[in-house]
């Protein structure tokens, strides 16, 4: 029946048990948890993201506008940054982050993350520790790590950080995936991820978890990017069992660079046309004022709590998806 959770009560306590198992993680490292809010008066400027929005109506007494749209975080990211930027050290924080998109067998438009930050750390120290978590989580004792670059070219035989729009496009129609949107695509980075997606993904990270590491720069997001190679940006990715479980950076800490980027993200969510977004001025102003060397890390709790019950829909270990909210 529809008023019914989709988790059933074995399946909640074990839920449970891996979030006692993440906290136990953490306090014996000595990162602490924290918490940031829900809402803001930002949002990400990412084109493939999009948040949801409500209208809050301050009161006469606020030196805030009278009535103004907040936004429902995508990830506690910019938040934590700011505790950083402020004097924080080593945080974690479990939460819940939304994001307005297409729900299914691994997305629910509500979901719960889990994101950290070590400072002190790059991206490899970072997946030693993420490693260590899946060992703790899921037993296993081993992980994969390949490079983009190396990725593509063991896996569609192309080289992404020196193919073209043409050489991708005939890539996509040999395996019969060419549909009219992507002719007519111009972005490379668009026809990479699509790639990623339909034909990389599903053969990687079968038996052992797969971190994908140094994306190109043009995906750099919020990772710095290589000194070794400015071709690649200081970002990794881990794949388990076809789920993309987390995403994390050696992070950019320069403030004109990273708003530059927000304004990249702007002019390209324009091109999708999509609703430009403001940037996030309390979050530069973070940046601009110091944010510690280090990286950072946002993790799927409910993917990750799928692999750990190995069950092959989010809705089983949610206990009312938004279908049934």
């Amino acid at each position: 029946m529809s008023w019914q959770p989709t988790m059933d009560w074995h399946y909640a306590k074990q839920r449970a048990n891996v979030l006692t198992k993440i906290r136990s993680f953490f306090l014996t490292r000595n990162v602490v948890e924290v918490e940031t809010p829900i809402f803001s008066h930002s949002t990400v400027t990412d084109a493939h993201l999009d948040a949801f929005t409500t209208q809050y109506h301050f009161s006469e007494a606020s030196h805030c506008d009278e009535s103004v749209v907040l936004y429902a975080q995508t990830s506690p990211e910019f938040a934590m940054k700011r505790l950083l930027a402020s004097g924080y050290g080593c945080c974690y924080q479990i939460c819940k982050a939304f994001r307005h998109e297409q729900h299914g067998r691994y997305h629910n438009p509500e979901f719960s993350i889990l994101e950290w930050y070590r400072l002190g750390f790059d991206h490899f120290r970072l997946m030693d520790e993420l490693a260590e978590l899946l060992h703790l989580v899921l037993g296993c004792q081993q992980v994969d790590r390949i490079s983009y670059q190396a990725l593509f070219i063991r896996e569609v035989g192309i080289d992404p950080l020196v193919t073209s729009k043409a050489e991708l496009i005939s890539l996509i129609a040999s395996h019969d995936k060419l549909s009219d949107w992507l002719k007519k695509e111009d972005d490379v980075d668009t026809l990479l991820q699509f790639i990623m997606a339909e034909l990389i993904e599903p053969r990687i990270g079968k038996e052992l978890p797969c971190f994908v590491y140094h994306f190109p720069a043009s995906q750099a997001s919020l990772a710095k990017i290589s000194v070794n190679d400015p071709r690649v940006a200081e970002r990794f990715e881990c794949y388990f069992k076809g789920i993309e479980l987390a995403n994390g950076f050696h992070e950019l800490t320069d403030a004109e660079l990273q708003k530059s980027r927000f304004e990249q993200d702007n002019k390209t969510r324009k091109q999708f046309g999509k609703v430009q977004r403001a940037i996030d001025e309390n979050f530069i102003s973070a940046l601009a004022c110091g944010l510690p060397a280090c990286a950072g890390v946002a993790l799927g709790i409910d993917r990750l709590v799928m692999l750990a019950l190995s069950v092959n829909n989010i809705e089983q270990v949610l206990t009312f998806p938004i279908e049934s909210a």
